[in-house]
């Protein structure tokens, strides 16, 4: 079965079993996936469950292009949506909008990946991971949703031991089979995940390498996850914080099984602490290429925590070890320009009028791009190394007799490291972030607006470490934080690399939108190689036309070799 006939399956079919069910009497603990629910900072109840089929929804044709079998939410009629600049730069967009009074209140996203039409809550998987135990006592058959044909993996009876006995909350959709009631599941989010932040310690960083070796030390698979306060405003008072607003530095490991994702993943989170400390509701911005399609599925979206972290296709947590640092905040208003900026950058990336470049706009520098036009100046790091960039240029360009192969490595060594590398954003700005709100008020450089806002208004940073899920899945480790170190974890002989091979999916042409201006590719021939080449070529030419009159002068000064008349 292909993946669009699954999608279609699960997305178009669901709904109508979830308005069946719902008429009906369904299990304790199912509800619409809406209903009481957060999405980020927003509430549920502003939204409404549709696919990218939907012919009357409030939002953009090539946003909904992507989500054709898919369940997502999208604005109620009367919710203000997030719009964007028509052929303006994504950065200048932003940073235009930020200085806007309509900045201060949130907008509602295009769209959110939702994935599943119903949630159920309070379960308990039982031994065999075929049954849940519902809050009222009751049984219930449980399925997973089907494997995709591309996933090189997928849930097995590690799996199963891994949340049998526990208590999860479940996205999925409710249905019969055999005359009974069956819950057949999408996401698996444990209970244990919810932050105890009542007994979490003060526990600060001893220097500033110890938060790239909390990244580097391996995690064992265990119930719950590893938390670590950082940094607490008062320490020592009640923690209250139930409902208060978070920004979250999201970054994903390497994976086993895929060399070319030794750099791992990075996003950018925004929501509220829920009851108990749970945070399944809080909204990822997840940017991945649009432009191929996944083997897992993954679409760039918007999609709640649980989605992210625990689909059981496409979660991060399948594949690899993940990391957060929570910036826990007494005032909404960093994490609502964060959310409503990069609202307007998935505008426009729907729309193509940016494409996703592994060097120049990847994951980390699409999210990062957009703190800096709120203002957060990140330090920089610097490129990895400029001038060895030209020698590799030249070598893989002759090496693969490509000048687009050279221009690769060329554009990874010039760039950014804060933009490139996910691991070292989050280094970055988890330093950056414990140095703005240091007790001795002394900063390393004047502060924007917005960094000011981060100093007054970050109450507590804590870590956040989530070992990988078991399944047959090879185990995933700590991204990599430079160029060199990938070079060591990778085989030499570039055709012995594991790389995951993926479909092209071009952008049809018929949805480029009123102000499309399509991006250029930068040149295959850089401009300093360019530059060296001329330079070459033009002391090529002067060293000849100095040599070729050097001859001239010399002929002339010579006496002439004629024979002499004899009178």
């Amino acid at each position: 079965m292909s993946r669009n006939i699954l999608r279609a399956v699960f997305g178009l079919a669901t709904l109508a079993l979830a308005s069946t069910a719902s008429a009906a009497s369904a299990p304790a603990g199912v509800k619409d996936a809406l209903a009481n629910e957060p999405i980020g900072l927003l509430p549920g109840a502003g939204f409404q469950l549709r696919t990218g089929k939907c012919t009357d929804c409030p939002v953009p044709k090539q946003n909904l292009w992507y989500f054709e079998n898919e369940i997502i939410a999208v604005p109620a009629s009367s919710a203000a949506t997030a719009s964007f600049t028509p052929g303006s730069d994504r950065n200048r967009d932003v940073a235009n909008w930020a200085a806007t009074p309509a900045s201060a209140q949130l907008a509602h996203p295009s769209l959110v990946w939702m994935g599943a039409p119903q949630v159920l809550e309070g379960a308990t998987v039982l031994p065999g991971a075929r049954t849940l135990r519902t809050v009222d006592g009751k049984d219930l058959d449980m399925r997973l949703v089907p494997k995709l044909s591309t996933n090189r993996s997928f849930a097995n009876g590690a799996t199963f031991s891994y949340f049998e006995g526990r208590q999860v909350r479940l996205r999925g959709a409710l249905g019969s089979e055999n005359g009974r009631p069956v819950f057949t599941a999408r996401t698996i989010w444990p209970a244990d995940f919810s932050l105890d932040t009542a007994r979490l310690k003060n526990a600060p960083l001893k220097d500033s390498a110890e938060l790239t070796a909390l990244v580097r030390e391996p995690l064992k698979p265990q119930q719950g996850v590893d938390t670590r306060l950082l940094w607490e405003r008062h320490p020592g008072q009640a923690r209250n914080w139930q409902d208060k607003p978070v920004l979250g530095i999201v970054l994903n490991g390497a994976q086993g099984d895929d060399d070319e994702s030794l750099g791992g993943h990075f996003a950018i989170a925004t929501g509220r602490f829920g009851k108990n400390g749970d945070w399944s509701g809080w909204a990822v911005n997840n940017f991945y290429n649009l432009d191929s399609v996944s083997e897992k599925g993954i679409v760039a979206a918007t999609v709640p925590m649980d989605n992210y972290l625990m689909d059981v296709n496409s979660g991060q947590q399948y594949y690899r070890p993940s990391y957060m640092l929570v910036a826990v905040l007494n005032n909404q208003r960093t994490a609502v320009a964060f959310q409503g900026g990069v609202q307007r950058v998935f505008n426009h990336f729907y729309r193509h009028d940016f494409r996703y470049r592994h060097a120049a706009a990847n994951c980390t520098g699409i999210s990062v791009d957009v703190f800096e036009a709120l203002g957060w100046h990140v330090p920089k790091r610097g490129p990895t190394a400029p001038i060895k960039s030209l020698g590799a240029y030249a070598y893989l360009s002759a090496k693969d007799v490509s000048f687009a192969s050279g221009r690769k490595i060329y554009d990874y060594l010039n760039e950014e490291q804060t933009r490139l590398f996910p691991a070292v954003a989050f280094d970055a700005m988890g330093q950056d972030l414990l140095q703005l709100v240091s007790a001795d008020g002394v900063q390393p450089r004047a502060l924007s607006t917005y960094e000011q806002q981060l100093r007054d208004d970050v109450e507590a940073i804590m870590l956040v470490r989530i070992a990988q899920v078991p399944s047959s899945r090879a185990n995933g480790s700590a991204p990599v934080f430079s160029f060199d170190e990938f070079r060591s974890r990778v085989p030499q002989d570039q055709s012995q690399w594991k790389i995951v091979p993926v479909a092209d999916r071009p952008f049809p042409v018929a949805l480029q939108g009123e102000g499309f201006v399509a991006e250029k590719d930068p040149s295959v021939v850089p401009l300093p190689i360019a530059g060296i080449g001329a330079t070459l070529v033009l002391g090529a030419v002067a060293w000849r036309r100095r040599k070729q009159a050097q001859k001239k002068t010399i002929a002339a000064t010579q006496p002439s070799r004629d024979p002499v008349a004899v009178e």
